[in-house]
């Protein structure tokens, strides 16, 4: 599971860092930050994935909703309790393609590095909430193994920085990953997979701006939001200032009961995300980790909705319905 946010603490304080010490940690604090009645929530108090939620997110959520679509993503509750057939706690199967230092290589071409196992916000659903991060990780200090790796394959011209949230770590210590990736691999563009634009925009301060320019590859950063008021100013500055710099932004979602799973919920997702200069990548099907059950919508209903999209928005706005399947060589498209 992810970390605690806290223990990557900063010598130098600043905006992004207070925001995480900030953070709320409880399903009861963050129902009374949101001014929700707990009587309205069946609540798991105790929950084995520990809650995190940062303020400038909570501050999105619709004051007294106790169904609001941000609040129901963040929030642990009962049903995370129940066992539900088929869901496990390795859902896409990385166990099976760890090759050590943090390295999982599932794909042609493209090696994804564990970075680290914090994140600024613990999504409910998250597949790797059971990932062994305190075993492998390729966190400073531990990188030389995912170098070697690397040198040792030229056919790998892609690396996936991902986590936990790549942008967790101190941009000091990415510069000197990437200064290191320069030296010694055949790498020709860098994709970092992070929701700390959407979840605590001061993340994008004038040190990551400065640092993703300097970079001699194509820079693309996937974003994660699931519903379109996830979006505000703060964020929109945020992207703003990623693009100024050079990156492609794209942002895939998770497709989930109660919360996006109606045709104008997604479509207003896709057109609000392009407002803010990200286009649309994945619509993941639910990875059915053990405890998130209750999210899961069913193919048939995912097909009624692409279809919607198809209909109601431009090619380029509606994403591609895809499920990752353990072994597979590729996202699987749905339809």
């Amino acid at each position: 599971m992810c970390s605690v946010a806290r223990t990557l603490q900063s010598p130098k304080a600043n905006p992004w860092r207070t925001g995480l010490e900030q953070a709320l940690r409880t399903p009861l604090e963050l129902l009374e930050f949101c001014r929700i009645d707990p009587d309205q929530v069946d609540l798991l108090t105790e929950p084995a994935f520990p809650m995190l939620v940062p303020r400038p997110f909570a501050s999105r959520i619709s004051p007294g909703n106790a169904r609001d679509p941000l609040l129901l993503q963040v929030l642990a509750r009962a049903q995370e309790a129940h066992p539900a057939q088929g869901f496990g706690t390795d859902p896409v199967g990385d166990h099976d393609r760890r090759r050590g230092s943090g390295v999982i290589h599932k794909y042609h071409g493209r090696v994804l590095l564990i970075t680290t196992g914090a994140c600024a916000i613990h999504c409910r659903y998250c597949f790797r909430q059971h990932y062994p991060y305190t075993q492998d990780t390729a966190m400073r200090g531990r990188w030389q193994g995912a170098l070697d790796y690397l040198s040792e394959r030229p056919e790998v011209t892609e690396l996936i920085l991902s986590g936990g949230d790549p942008l967790m770590l101190d941009t000091r210590h990415l510069r000197v990953l990437t200064e290191e990736l320069v030296q010694s691999t055949a790498i020709r563009r860098l994709r970092l997979h992070t929701r700390l634009p959407i979840a605590l925009p001061d993340r994008v301060d004038d040190e990551l701006i400065e640092w993703l320019g300097s970079l001699p590859w194509p820079v693309v950063i996937v974003i994660h939001a699931n519903h379109p008021a996830e979006f505000d100013q703060a964020v929109d500055h945020a992207l703003g200032r990623l693009r100024s710099a050079g990156v492609h932004l794209l942002n895939q979602a998770v497709l989930l009961a109660g919360i996006n799973d109606q045709p104008e919920a997604l479509e207003s997702l896709m057109a609000r995300g392009f407002a803010a200069g990200v286009l649309p990548y994945y619509l993941h099907l639910l990875d059915r980790v053990a405890g998130a059950g209750h999210f899961e919508t069913s193919e048939t209903r995912a097909a009624e909705l692409m279809e919607q999209l198809r209909i109601r928005l431009p090619g380029y706005l509606v994403p591609r319905l895809v499920r990752e399947q353990a072994g597979a060589p590729y996202k699987l498209p749905i339809l």
